[in-house]
């Protein structure tokens, strides 16, 4: 039986199921340690939370193909994997947070931050109040995510990554820094109509994979994909949308390699799952490349590649194309 996903601001069950679970999580030790993944400084036990921080920030690090600029693409980000990736983690950790919770029927919620968007990117908006996942602050000062440096029990950040994405130790609180401007980030959220304009996004050239993503897969292509992520329709006056446009505007440690370190992360990437899956609703479970595409260029990515985790589990992007078995969303976009 698939476990539903629901929208956190109205589902109270999810919301406090998935702040316990994170917590439960952030305090678990791992079977690893931070000198298993060559993060400088004194050996220290990894969290299974902090484990996902480490893993998508590996991945900003590791490039498609190998050999390759790991900023031009790479294993998780500016590609045809971005979708399917984040899928496996979301997954995972979906997974994980049955387990600690103790609750089979447990699914992860998502933030509908086109909503917001709609009402003007409110910074007060509900799910930023003490009862669902804390405000801003450099560290932020309430809800179940504040830093507390007397109560070892409180969110800590121990895991952190500089500009060229490198990963370091740290001890420090969660950090948000709402709607700043561009560069550092972005004033508003996505809306609605910017959600149908994705979803209704046809490129040129008739190829219904297409749809999907397009040639040359990479940050500049003109499918669903790049829409979603964030990258197109490329302008001068918004460089950003959609998923980027997201992480820009919650700032702190969104912005980063090791976004996951805000648990609002998977809030945000389940949304985006849930818009991807709205998009194969309409058109069919549709994605490219296949594995014709020579691994030279694209090893990493095409539809039967290996998409590896930390934590043990793993698959490819053929394997989580229809996830029907596993969970569905009580509203598609």
């Amino acid at each position: 039986m698939p476990v539903v996903r629901k929208n956190i601001v109205t589902d109270q069950s999810s919301r406090d199921d998935y702040v316990h679970g994170v917590g439960l999580l952030k305090q678990e030790a791992s079977q690893f340690t931070t000198a298993d993944f060559d993060i400088p400084g004194p050996t220290a036990p990894v969290h299974t939370y902090d484990l996902f921080v480490i893993w998508h920030g590996l991945t900003m690090t590791t490039p498609v193909p190998p050999g390759g600029n790991p900023y031009a693409r790479n294993a998780a980000h500016r590609g045809p994997i971005f979708l399917p990736w984040h899928r496996v983690m979301l997954t995972v950790l979906e997974a994980n947070l049955q387990r600690v919770l103790g609750k089979a029927g447990f699914a992860l919620p998502y933030w509908d931050w086109s909503a917001d968007g709609d009402l003007g990117s409110p910074t007060g908006a509900a799910i930023w109040t003490p009862v669902y996942m804390g405000g801003q602050g450099t560290p932020i000062a309430d809800g179940p995510f504040a830093f507390d440096p007397a109560d070892p029990t409180s969110f800590t950040v121990r895991i952190e990554s500089d500009l060229s994405g490198m990963l370091a130790q740290t001890d420090r609180g969660l950090n948000r820094d709402f709607a700043r401007a561009w560069p550092a980030g972005w004033p508003t959220l996505p809306t609605s109509a910017d959600v149908k304009g994705a979803l209704a996004f046809t490129p040129p050239g008739g190829n219904p994979v297409d749809r999907y993503d397009t040639l040359a897969f990479n940050a500049s292509s003109k499918g669903f994909r790049n829409r979603l992520e964030g990258f197109i329709p490329q302008s001068p006056t918004q460089p950003v949308h959609l998923h980027n446009q997201v992480h820009l505007w919650v700032g702190g440690d969104m912005a980063p390699a090791t976004s996951p370190n805000d648990p609002v992360f998977f809030l945000h990437h389940c949304n985006v799952d849930r818009i991807w899956e709205g998009w194969m609703n309409r058109y069919g479970r549709l994605y490219a490349p296949d594995m014709t595409a020579p691994a030279a260029i694209y090893q990493g990515e095409r539809i039967d590649d290996r998409i590896v985790s930390p934590l043990g589990a793993g698959d490819t992007p053929r394997g989580v194309m229809d996830i029907s078995a596993i969970y569905a969303y009580d509203v598609l976009p």
